[in-house]
């Protein structure tokens, strides 16, 4: 776990802005030598006054400051938040980053490696640690839990005995393995890759990729062309690389064709078939792929040659047919390849006709969900220039791990080698992180425990979440020196293992009056403010999506005035101002239909209303993570 702030600022609200962030603490007071370097003791608050002007817009490349002189009128009312009397979010810093790509990898733990099982409390389910506060008597150990509070009485049975007469839980960071086998997990090297590849009609647009001169003619490729060269290079490359791995072909137009490994008889479904949920995925689990590419390589090499153009875009029939066949092996991915948007069968996303069904968007989320379920793996690629709802569509790899891009002909081949190389490190991965009674979780959880269950894990894996004190326990924290955090990764690894990693820390409290903004972690704080403000834009909270923009934008701007910025962590920064241009178009659009700010604020509507361009940002803002190590390269993930 890695902090934002070194301490636990207690007294965070997010409608409070009469603390801020101390910016001379470290040389601006004094303070006696039996004074700690933060104050635990409440602050003295003094009133705000009334903002004069309004904050100011964000803007789109150059940031210019005007000071109104006293003399001049007051200016007019301000609109937005601040005519409907609320106040302008501060930053909260308690964020923490669970770098899950790393700790579910095993073998470069450096954490100790128990073969116990984890002593849990009987009310919250926290671990007993080297951190909890234990009395032992002659047969049994009295656990006051940390977190909750709950006394908790262990006999002998109950806890595994050393040498000493009871066993004690052995460091701050634990790995439990349970060395028995699942019999139900299946070996991730005999996964199946689904190539999901549109042939519909729009396919057939074509592009110049060689320029012309005196001699010869331009050369033009069309997009179908490019796909199958795409296709036709990873497959040669599973070859080399992974003879032993199942590759299946499905193909979409007005039809679904399902060629599989390409030695059997296609079978295709139309018509009644692409609006039946229940047909649709009977047919996709039922489908047999039995042979490995070693053996198909040359009849998949012939089906995906013989592809020809032609008909309407049934992507979500295809799609649930990929996810139902790649759900029978852990670990499996589908690759989607498409130019257009989805208009027959299930999951159509625009309405023909008024006799026509309703575009229903509603379909993505439950394929995506179910496709997590199964550790399934989606990847979505759709060509440069086209409008395929690619906020909708993009959610089948959100929810999945799987990618999600904008190709071109010259691109495809490299994004889908790029997916083909996410190697999956962990499946079914869920999160516990318990803080004491008293914390919540802003935008997660109302309580002192927090579960995310994240499924499929790849490398770089980063989520991050922020957490807060309630009003009524303030004055309590503040006067404890420490207060305890707990991580609970559990997870499957590859080697067939079950494994519960648990992290315990403990912080110390303090105000955020004594907060010294240079101290902050700008990496920490970064990577949550994109993922955060992704997210939102995604739910359709784009005002709340705007205010944690604003904080943040403040927020960095006092911690650069403390110390230099990194130059790539400056990126940082780039995050901020790209999801402020997006969110700031996105109010535009919406305030053009609803005049009424109340009902905007109140709004919680998905955003349709991206384009493809828009929508493949800021899902690559969702999985944000902090600046690579090596190299420290200030690239952005999965691009």
């Amino acid at each position: 776990m890695e902090f934002a702030c070194s301490h636990v600022v207690c007294n965070w609200r997010p409608e409070s802005l009469a603390e801020g962030l101390s910016s001379t603490l470290p040389c601006g007071l004094s303070r006696t030598h039996s004074e700690h370097p933060y104050d635990n003791r409440i602050a003295v608050i003094p009133t705000p006054m009334p903002s004069v002007t309004p904050p100011p817009v964000p803007p789109r490349r150059t940031t210019q400051k005007h000071t109104r002189p006293t003399s001049m009128p007051p200016p007019l009312p301000p609109r937005g938040l601040e005519a409907k009397g609320q106040t302008r979010l501060k930053a909260n810093v308690n964020v923490v980053s669970l770098k899950v790509g790393n700790l579910v990898d095993i073998s470069k733990a450096s954490s100790i490696q128990s073969s116990q099982k984890p002593v849990h409390c009987g009310k919250c389910r926290a671990v007993m640690s080297s951190v909890s506060n234990s009395q032992t008597n002659l047969n049994s150990t009295t656990w006051c839990c940390e977190f909750c509070g709950k006394q908790n009485v262990l006999s002998q049975s109950e806890v595994k005995m050393g040498r000493s007469p009871l066993w004690t839980p052995p460091g701050r960071d634990v790995l439990y393995v349970d060395e028995e086998i699942d019999a139900d997990y299946m070996n991730l090297e005999d996964m199946l890759v689904v190539f999901c590849v549109d042939i519909s009609g729009s396919m057939s647009v074509t592009s110049e990729v060689s320029p012309g001169n005196s001699m010869r003619s331009p050369t033009y490729v069309s997009r179908l062309q490019g796909v199958q060269d795409a296709l036709l290079m990873a497959l040669t490359s599973l070859l080399k690389s992974s003879p032993h791995r199942r590759v299946a072909l499905v193909t979409f137009n007005d039809e679904v064709t399902i060629y599989g490994d390409g030695t059997g008889i296609p079978v295709s479904l139309r018509d009644w078939a692409l609006v039946d949920y229940d047909h649709v995925r009977e047919q996709g689990e039922k489908y047999s792929t039995p042979h490995c590419i070693a053996e198909t390589h040359q009849c998949l090499t012939q089906r995906v040659k013989e592809l020809r153009e032609h008909g309407a875009t049934a992507l979500g029939p295809a799609a649930l047919v990929s996810v139902a066949m790649a759900s029978q092996f852990t670990g499996s991915k589908v690759i989607i390849c498409t130019d257009g948007r989805a208009n027959i069968g299930l999951g159509q996303l625009e309405q023909e006709s008024a006799h026509s069904p309703a575009p229903s968007p509603y379909f993505y989320n439950q394929l995506a969900n179910h496709a997590a379920e199964k550790g399934v793996i989606v990847s979505v690629m759709t060509f440069e220039g086209e409008d395929c709802r690619l906020a909708e569509v993009g959610k089948l790899a959100d929810h999945t791990g799987g990618r999600i891009n904008i190709v071109n002909i010259g691109t495809v081949a490299t994004e889908i080698q790029s997916a083909l190389a996410d190697s999956v490190l962990a499946t079914n991965v869920v999160a516990t992180l318990l803080a004491p009674d008293g914390v919540y979780f802003p935008y997660e959880e109302d309580n002192h425990k927090l579960v995310r269950e994240i499924g499929n894990v790849t490398e770089g894996v980063e989520i991050t979440f922020q957490f807060a004190v309630r009003p009524d326990k303030a004055d309590s924290f503040q006067r404890r020196d420490r207060v305890p955090f707990q991580l609970q990764l559990s997870f499957k690894t590859r080697d067939l293992k079950k494994v519960n990693r648990v992290i315990t820390q403990q912080k110390r409290v303090t105000t955020s009056g004594w907060v010294w903004a240079g101290s902050l972690n700008m990496s920490v704080l970064g990577v949550h403010c994109a993922q955060l403000c992704a997210r939102l834009t995604m739910e359709g909270r784009i005002l709340e999506a705007q205010n944690q923009l604003k904080a943040q934008q403040d927020l960095l701007k006092d911690i650069s005035e403390q110390k230099p910025i990194a130059k790539e962590e400056s990126i940082y920064g780039n995050w901020i101002s790209t999801m402020s241009m997006i969110c700031e178009d996105l109010t535009t659009d919406t305030q053009q239909n609803s005049s009424d700010t109340t009902t905007l604020l109140a709004s919680r509507t998905p955003a349709t209303g991206l384009s493809d361009e828009a929508a493949k940002v800021v899902y690559q803002m969702k999985r944000a993570k902090s600046v690579g190590e090596k190299g420290r390269k200030a690239a952005m993930l999965d691009s």
